[in-house]
């Protein structure tokens, strides 16, 4: 196919494929979606070889946030039967990530409910990621905290965060009919902040909140153009006590095809599967690291995931290999100068965009399709009643006397 090997050549180069092609990609049709994971999987070996980084969830205080976004099962006037807690304390919050970091997790992400910290918020977070990096130097950081007032990214910086995280998760357009009590605009200013502080910057997007493929490559180059150094992809987890709790538009087809238009896009940055997978891809999870190298070990922050040993025995069976502490995830011309874990980019890039230099962001928290036919089939799990057959909720590691299943 001539598109698949236009794409091929740009993503070698770091080049961006036009609107038009990337929206080719989402309309291929079943029968050529193996010849478009292969196409981008080349791309994705390229930058990445056959590594997978882990990064483990660590829900720092669950429930009652303010905001209204429909997707999420923390949301003020959420019904969803979730875990509530306010803050763990600091020696908590390690144990849990302990556990991560014991299952194989390269990146601790800590996440939070609510608008944006406070500032003793982040004196709180700071002392969590001192503790962890004092118990493990290797292990990166990531802070998923809300939206961010001037100042805060820096002291996250300096407190030893590595990363921060802020989804876009939908286009411009339609941001507006998914939330109202923050705008998009508000959500790019945060990752911009955390770009200026220094911070590896991570944002990505939610697929299945019955956008058209129009929007989700509007959010995917809009991404671009911000050039965080993670892009992960989640698929919305359609918690029952949730607006969404009916959206079912999603094939494991469609999934794989979103995340080779992101690799597409995006062809040297760290692009992460996120919530979802299990949900969404379900016996196609291996096909996937394709396209991916990178996803969440075991639970989410309010949903149940895949045992961490099944992750792991996944990555083997698919000829894939768990990236080490000792490696930097991202290609060369992405790292900071002087080296560094995470590859954020200590100068920034030239030309703006994921992986254009010169040249050229969980079910919630802090963060119907129209091309119908074959693009998108109406898939098995289309249903008016919510799914509690493939989306349980997490009861257990953080705010729980249970061990977590990383």
């Amino acid at each position: 196919m001539d598109l698949l090997n236009t794409l091929v050549d740009k993503g070698l180069r770091r080049e961006s494929p036009t609107r038009e092609e990337a929206l080719a990609v989402l309309a291929t049709s079943d029968d050529d979606l193996l010849d478009v994971v292969a196409a981008a999987g080349k791309v994705r070996r390229h930058w990445f070889g056959r590594r997978v980084k882990l990064n483990y969830l660590v829900n720092l205080k669950s429930g009652l946030c303010p905001e209204d976004c429909s997707y999420c099962s923390q949301r003020l006037g959420s019904k969803a039967e979730i875990l509530k807690y306010t803050w763990l304390k600091p020696d908590q919050a390690t144990a849990a990530a302990r556990a991560g970091v014991a299952g194989g997790a390269k990146r601790v992400c800590l996440v939070a409910s609510g608008r944006g910290p406070t500032d003793r918020d982040v004196d709180r977070v700071s002392d969590t990621i001192k503790a962890i990096k004092e118990q493990d130097g290797s292990v990166e950081v990531c802070a998923c905290l809300g939206l961010l007032s001037d100042g805060q990214a820096e002291r996250l910086r300096e407190a030893g965060a590595d990363a921060y995280n802020h989804n876009l998760n939908t286009s411009e357009a339609t941001y507006g009919d998914i939330t109202t009590t923050h705008t998009y605009a508000d959500r790019v200013d945060t990752v911009r902040k955390a770009h200026a502080a220094g911070l590896s910057a991570c944002s990505g997007l939610i697929a299945g909140m019955g956008e058209s493929d129009e929007d989700l490559v509007d959010v995917v180059f809009s991404l671009r153009e911000l050039d965080p150094d993670s892009v992960p992809v989640n698929f919305l987890i359609p918690m029952e006590g949730t607006p969404l709790a009916k959206e079912w538009h999603l094939t494991p087809q469609r999934c794989l095809r979103i995340l080779a238009m992101t690799r597409f896009v995006c062809p040297d940055v760290e692009v992460r599967i996120a919530g979802g997978r299990e949900v969404h891809l379900r016996t196609m999870q291996p096909l996937a690291l394709n396209l991916a190298n990178s996803i969440f070990l075991g639970d989410y922050l309010t949903s149940e995931g895949q045992a961490g040993h099944a992750d792991l025995e996944m990555i083997a069976d698919a000829g894939f290999e768990v990236e080490g502490a000792d490696r930097v995830t991202l290609p060369e011309h992405r790292a900071p100068v002087g080296g560094g874990g995470c590859g954020s980019h200590a100068e920034g890039a030239a030309g703006g965009g994921c992986g254009s230099h010169a040249d050229g962001a969980a079910e919630g928290g802090c963060g119907s399709h129209a091309c119908g036919g074959v693009c998108a089939p109406t898939p098995a799990a289309r249903t008016e009643e919510a799914r509690t057959d493939l989306v349980a909720v997490r009861r257990r590691g953080a705010g729980t006397d249970l061990a977590p299943n990383a």
